[in-house]
């Protein structure tokens, strides 16, 4: 047992009290600006509050998602651009509540890293905050965890938990409407979103590039800031498009892809008949494919592929649902069609990636 008498804090152990408070402080103006109603209480309690009664619910049904950036966080680390990260953790989890019909209310973020450093931090939860705001959620609370021994110094993970609620009768998919004949309508993305980073950042390597290099298909972007591209918020776009009264189900295409994703928005007996010819890709896609000789069929279950939301409707109402995401600045095109399957549904593909 040692004998020196040297009294020690929690500081000495590397957790710094008071940046923890100084975030609070500088982060606290960004949260007050995201209430709504149902959500008036300030940061700092135990738990956050949410009023449903508040907020014009009658019969609600509640919705939960809760999700990660995943390895785009080592991007943003390396070259120091954290402020789309914020989006990138709201999009994740609201555009999930959203395809359930439902708006999102509320929204937790939590915070862990090695050694906090506060400005990187607040622009972390300022992003946090302007999603948020843009997605009509509240940033009711969350939590900063310092942790040194268990994250590096410079290392920071982020996980964001998002509930919204739905009317009892307009929850989504409505998977005994759908019929073959139904319209595929595909909602274009920003990029690679927050998914597929692990091979992102292994194809960055394998061919020798560095994140500051200018973008092969972008330039004078650099590669670093065309990956950061945030994510799409769909929220709003999305709740417009179900106000026409023609949605039938929706697909947020993140890990898994096109093939994986759009299926859990399909009822047993029904394929999705997509035709890869029906847009193009960003180049970013055609780079990452052409770079490493990724195959198409690997892509499409890997990446989002310019497809960050697809929409089910009746062939009658998909000009009402594609201008509803349009006039909420969006690109929406048909993109394919529902067509019998047998079992489980499968997505089937025609025609060739504009790759």
């Amino acid at each position: 047992m040692s004998s020196d008498p040297t009294p020690l804090t929690y500081k000495d152990a590397g957790v710094d009290i008071d940046a923890g408070e100084a975030l609070v402080e500088r982060i606290a103006p960004a949260a007050r600006a995201t209430r709504r109603p149902g959500a008036d209480a300030d940061l700092g309690g135990f738990g956050g509050l949410f009023d449903l009664k508040a907020a014009g619910f009658t019969d609600p049904v509640l919705v939960a998602s809760t999700d990660g950036v995943g390895t785009k966080l080592k991007i943003a680390i390396d070259t120091g651009h954290y402020d789309g990260l914020g989006q990138d953790l709201v999009a994740m989890c609201v555009n999930d509540i959203v395809v359930q019909g439902a708006e999102p209310l509320f929204f937790l973020d939590y915070y862990a890293t090695g050694k906090l450093k506060v400005d990187g931090a607040a622009r972390v939860v300022e992003g946090i905050a302007r999603a948020c705001k843009d997605s009509g959620c509240a940033l009711i609370g969350g939590e900063t965890a310092e942790m040194p021994g268990l994250y590096a110094a410079h290392d920071f993970d982020l996980a964001g938990f998002s509930v919204g609620a739905v009317e009892r009768g307009a929850i989504l998919p409505k998977t005994g409407d759908m019929k073959a004949g139904d319209v595929v309508i595909g909602i274009g993305s920003s990029g690679v979103h927050s998914n597929g980073f692990s091979l992102v950042r292994r194809v960055v390597e394998k061919i020798g590039l560095s994140y500051e290099s200018c973008a092969p298909f972008a330039s004078p972007m650099t590669l670093g800031e065309v990956l950061l591209t945030p994510t799409r918020l769909y929220v709003m776009s999305a709740l417009a498009a179900i106000k026409t009264g023609g949605v039938k189900g929706l697909a947020h295409i993140t890990g898994g892809g096109i093939t994986e994703n759009t299926p859990r928005a399909l009822p047993a007996g029904l394929d999705a008949e997509i035709d890869l010819g029906a847009w193009t890709l960003p180049g970013v896609f055609s780079w990452l494919a052409r770079a490493a000789a990724i195959p198409a069929e690997e892509m499409l279950r890997t990446f989002n592929c310019g497809i960050g939301l697809i929409a089910v409707t009746a062939p009658e109402k998909a000009d009402a649902v594609i201008e509803a995401f349009r006039a909420k600045g969006e690109t929406a095109q048909v993109i394919g069609t529902l067509v019998p399957g047998e079992g489980e549904a499968n997505v089937r593909y025609r025609g060739k990636l504009k790759l």
